[in-house]
């Protein structure tokens, strides 16, 4: 069993190392002269450096420190000047561009700080100039600047509160920041607007299932496909329109009905000039994770980089998956790897502390509860590439019969911290958190099943 875990953390750390930003950003970025070529599996651009008066750099989110790097590296002194906020320590050592620390999940006035630092550099840029926006995961909570409406006063403790509210109600991300756009001065394609008419080119590191542009990050630098009325309906979805801030609700009525403006859509003219390249994604973890898993002796399966849902429910896919392994060898021979990417959701009902890895290792334990039969030797590992499983200092955790005895010796409830969504305690007690620190990235999660 101890080689079965040793081996979903090397699956899932080999995952981890594929989408490291610094990496990426050397294999899509070439400059040859002074022709920068920005290069991917399905697109190339190339700009002529030499025709630009002034090159900015712009970020958000926990990958773009280490963007910012593989960029300085690159092109060193035609950088003009840079500002990027990423999450609290996730920092590089950088010479041409400022970096701003700033909160996660739920935004600080240090992020409010560093979204004025940034539209204001944004501002300054015009024709002729390049201004390079470096996106990640985590932009949305990092970069925080409440939108301007007349006759409303709409603050960063409003947002807190909104953020607050939809975190704990389970709303998925893509919801969040359908919220978050229409309440900010940078997401849904307002930055895009701030930066023209200089040219902009987004670079994109995909932390959202199915790897919809306008929702990484909000969407900073690309055309917002939602507008007000989606927002107020996933405010009803989730029967939260008195739990989020009301003057967060006023502005968000404000827009829908007219008084307020909406985020710029597809066709609107602030986007002649801008460019974005999705250089990173979910899918690519995964498939170095199988990758690492073949050399391992393992026979794998890719299953998606779709995994949505709560997170308590689709533990249960994968303990019934590795039943029907040690049982038919379905769909997969021992021993078997099972490797899925996404980013579940997890509604609060109790006082605990985790995230929604941690809750999916325990519910996997949980499943367990009473019956070892065609699942005895199976090992789970649920996991976040950033770094940190929600609003805690472990990536996510291990889960085993094992593990589950040694619960129970030191007299552990599996299902009673399920309920009060207390994973963290209960790994921390097993000894089976795993640990990190920032990885400087984030492409959503990577889940690992082993039968061996």
């Amino acid at each position: 069993m101890g080689r079965s875990l040793a081996d979903a953390e090397t699956i899932f750390r080999a995952g981890l190392a594929r989408v490291d930003p610094l990496a990426m950003m050397q294999r899509v970025l070439t400059l040859t002269g002074d022709v920068l070529r920005v290069t991917t599996e399905t697109e190339c651009h190339a700009y002529d450096l030499s025709g630009y008066k002034r090159i900015f750099v712009l970020g958000m989110g926990k990958a773009s420190a280490r963007m910012a790097l593989g960029l300085e590296r690159l092109l060193g002194e035609r950088i003009t000047a840079g500002v990027v906020a990423v999450k609290e320590g996730y920092l590089e050592t950088l010479s041409r561009i400022r970096l701003l620390e700033a909160a996660h999940p739920v935004p600080d006035e240090r992020g409010a700080f560093a979204a004025r630092e940034v539209l204001a550099m944004a501002e300054a840029a015009g024709a002729g100039d390049l201004v390079i926006v470096l996106v990640s995961g985590g932009g949305s909570a990092i970069l925080a600047a409440p939108l301007a409406v007349p006759g409303r006063r709409l603050t960063l403790a409003d947002k807190q509160a909104t953020t607050r509210a939809l975190l704990a109600c389970g709303a998925t991300i893509n919801e969040i920041n359908c919220v978050r756009k229409k309440l900010s001065a940078v997401k849904g394609g307002r930055l895009a607007a701030a930066i023209a008419p200089a040219d902009c080119l987004g670079l994109l590191l995909s932390d959202v299932v199915g790897d919809d542009l306008d929702v990484i990050a909000s969407g900073p630098t690309v055309p917002d496909s939602t507008d007000a009325a989606d927002a107020l309906a996933v405010l009803d979805r989730y029967a939260v329109r008195d739990t989020v801030a009301p003057e967060a609700l006023a502005v968000l009525t404000d827009v829908a009905a007219g008084r307020a403006p909406e985020t710029p859509k597809a066709g609107d003219p602030v986007f002649d000039t801008t460019r974005t390249v999705l250089i990173g994604t979910n899918f690519q973890a995964l498939l170095a994770a199988r990758d690492k898993a073949a050399t391992l002796g393992y026979a794998t399966l890719v299953l998606t980089s779709h995994l949505i849902g709560e997170a308590r429910e689709m533990a249960n896919l994968f303990l019934g998956m590795a039943k029907d392994i040690a049982e038919y060898a379905v769909p997969l021979p021992r021993p078997a790897c099972v490797i899925a990417g996404g980013e579940t959701t997890v509604t609060l009902r109790g006082p605990g502390k985790g995230g929604r890895n941690q809750e999916m290792a325990l519910a996997f334990l949980a499943g367990l509860t009473g019956e070892a039969k065609n699942a005895e030797e199976a090992v789970f590992l649920a996991a976040s590439t950033d770094g940190s499983d929600g609003p805690t200092d472990a990536t996510g955790a291990f889960a085993s019969l094992e593990i589950l005895r040694q619960g129970r010796a030191l007299g552990l409830d599996a299902r009673a911290y399920l309920a009060a969504n207390d994973a963290y305690h209960y790994f921390e007690a097993v000894g089976q958190l795993l640990k990190t620190g920032p990885t400087n990235t984030n492409v959503c999660d990577i889940k690992v099943l082993l039968v061996p």
